[in-house]
């Protein structure tokens, strides 16, 4: 495995940071605070910091093509004047709010936001899945899944990534990039369950996909990086400071930092070993990502 210098990209501990976006036109990356209601933006090459308060928790965010933000909070679907810091709704939520909210989200090829749920009382696989197409939602599945993770798409678009942190496994999807549609899921990886075994290292949450096609995962309570092929082999590991890594982006000039979010949201035992649990955290890479789709109105 190779090694990896760790900095700390925003030294502000999160509550829960999450969904690190690289704006590609703005050299500038933004993420959410999920638990502490906000929207950060940093420009790296300057310092300049901006936020955005949210009156629900917001879960993931992308660029839209017509400017600002799409975001996902547990009220639903809103566009974020990033210039103005206006707030409109798009979609509302089409659940229980007093059990759940939206998590992961990611766009597709053609300008799709994907959105999968949390079910919080955990007791049962009640999660699903959210497609936002030209402002109008559609849920592509219900069940299965508790907390539905790890949404990324393949170069070609032709495969779509997910995870279900919850029961620890990396699926994949044969996707059609002109109609939406997913089917024929089938296993990339799955992992330890029992929290007690040594060969326990952590569950799947937020991921990336590279230039290459292959899959970045963060895996939350192992302190890594994955770096996994389509086929589900452990390409290579970046050990990391903190034990809870929540998600991966692929920002800086060429593609080539790996931007990681975490959360601060932890024990005292653990916070005082690993004092840069919640920050925003970068290392270089050899292989270069991609900019993520913009969500087409």
């Amino acid at each position: 495995m190779n090694e990896y210098s760790i900095h700390t990209a925003c030294d502000e501990a999160m509550v829960v940071g999450e969904c690190p976006l690289w704006h590609v036109a703005e050299q500038a990356l933004y993420w959410v605070d999920i638990e502490g209601f906000a929207i950060h933006r940093l420009h790296p090459a300057s310092g300049a910091r901006r936020s955005w308060k949210m009156a629900t928790e917001p879960s993931a965010i992308a660029r839209a093509e017509r400017g600002g933000l799409m975001v996902a909070l547990r009220s639903g679907f809103a566009h974020l004047d990033t210039e103005s810091g206006a707030l409109s709704e798009v979609a509302p939520a089409p659940f229980d709010m007093a059990t759940t909210r939206f998590n992961d989200g990611k766009t597709d090829p053609a300008g799709r936001f994907w959105c999968g749920t949390i079910y919080e009382p955990r007791d049962k696989p009640a999660a699903e899945m959210y497609c936002l197409e030209r402002g109008q939602l559609r849920k592509i599945w219900s069940g299965g899944m508790t907390v539905s993770n790890g949404l990324g798409f393949s170069p070609d678009g032709r495969t779509m990534y997910h995870a279900d942190t919850t029961s620890h496994r990396v699926t994949r999807f044969d996707f059609d990039p002109l109609t939406g549609q997913v089917w024929n899921e089938r296993d990339v990886r799955r992992f330890p369950t029992d929290k007690a075994s040594s060969s326990y290292g952590g569950r799947p949450d937020g991921a990336a996909v590279d230039s290459e096609g292959n899959y970045w995962v963060a895996m939350f309570e192992g302190g890594r990086v994955l770096k996994l092929s389509p086929a589900g082999e452990q390409l290579d590991e970046i050990r990391l400071p903190v034990r809870c890594p929540t998600m991966v982006a692929f920002g800086g000039p060429e593609l080539r930092t790996l931007y990681i979010t975490s959360a601060g949201k932890r024990p005292a035992a653990e916070l005082a070993q690993l004092p840069l649990s919640g920050r925003v955290l970068a290392v270089e890479v050899a292989v270069a990502g991609r900019e993520e789709a913009a969500y087409r109105d």
